[in-house]
């Protein structure tokens, strides 16, 4: 399994957990190998890749640091040359990942995070540009005509869903534990509220109503560990709820033989004032994702979703987010 990852994404002197766990997971993954897993360095984004999602006064801004208000919209604690590299390498994970996992029909995945809060013109929650979108918009380009991006950060993907609103090829399913960047669920994109009592319910439930699975071309799966209530989320989800949850989401994937493409997403240390985990119990967190991935990976896909239908809730509520 490809996992693309360059030491880019990290090279920057603002220090958050944004922006500097991906150098820690890779750290990890060759100090204690994740069978199967290959790091790969991606190609950085460029200007162009990122003025397909955003205006051309953000990106300027992003890349240059002016005006420093705008370029700091993301509410991460500065500017410097660093990140805008670091943007752009971590951007082009996500393309790059997704491109793999459309002309393999494969899972692939990329250690970039900071991505679902950002909207057309600004940044937010710690998200700078969003590269699902862009991932989305160069799978569209390669020939997809289905991409789910399916987002369980803890947090809304509301900058997700005000950029994918005209893009007809593309649709979210969304389920959060946090009202942050919340939105008005339409007929591409719906948002389910979930607790630590049915968070696995819900997530399974959402999975199940999504109709002809099969027609989708690409999954990007944005694997927030910040449910975590350590990580900072809600008490009563922990690391065993989060690795089930991680099976169900590829159990799901491959029983539809759906490629995907996986970004980390949110998860916090003891430095934000909602967490109190250390960076090496955030690793094992986010490893958990690369360990379902990697399982996934190696096995045959099945020839049913009868995998997926074991591990999720059914329902008779089958609506597709779709514009007709």
């Amino acid at each position: 399994m490809n996992v693309f990852f360059s030491a880019e994404y990290v090279d920057t002197e603002i220090g958050f957990d944004t922006t500097r766990k991906a150098a820690a997971i890779a750290a990890s993954l060759h100090e204690r190998p994740i069978p199967g897993v290959v790091l790969i360095e991606p190609r950085p984004a460029d200007r162009g890749d990122l003025l397909t999602v955003h205006e051309a006064a953000y990106v300027d801004a992003v890349l240059t640091g002016k005006p420093l208000e705008r370029a700091t919209s993301n509410q991460l604690p500065g500017w410097d040359d660093g990140l805008a590299k670091a943007v752009l390498a971590s951007t082009g994970g996500v393309r790059d990942a997704a491109l793999h996992a459309l002309s393999t029909g494969a899972i692939a995945g990329s250690l970039s995070s900071g991505l679902h809060h950002a909207h057309v013109d600004h940044g937010s929650g710690y998200c700078t540009c969003n590269g699902l979108v862009v991932a989305a918009r160069a799978a569209i380009s390669a020939g997809a005509q289905r991409v789910l991006i399916l987002d369980l950060d803890a947090h809304c993907g509301g900058g997700t869903a005000s950029l994918i609103e005209s893009i007809e090829q593309v649709e979210q399913i969304d389920v959060s534990v946090d009202p942050f960047d919340t939105y008005e669920s339409r007929s591409d994109v719906r948002l389910s509220m979930a607790t630590a009592s049915d968070y696995l319910e819900v997530i399974g439930r959402e999975l199940e109503r999504i109709v002809e699975p099969m027609a989708i071309d690409l999954v990007l799966y944005n694997a927030g560990m910040d449910p975590h209530e350590g990580a900072g989320g809600v008490t009563g989800i922990d690391a065993r709820m989060l690795a089930r949850r991680e099976l169900m989401v590829f159990d799901w994937a491959t029983g539809w033989s759906l490629p995907v493409a996986w970004v980390l997403a949110g998860g916090y240390t003891d430095g934000n004032e909602r967490a109190s985990i250390s960076m090496s119990e955030l690793v094992d967190l986010h490893r958990l994702t690369i360990a379902a991935a990697a399982k996934a990976s190696a096995e045959p896909a099945a020839t049913s979703a009868s995998t997926s239908a074991s591990t999720s809730a059914s329902t008779n509520d089958e609506v597709r987010p779709d514009r007709s």
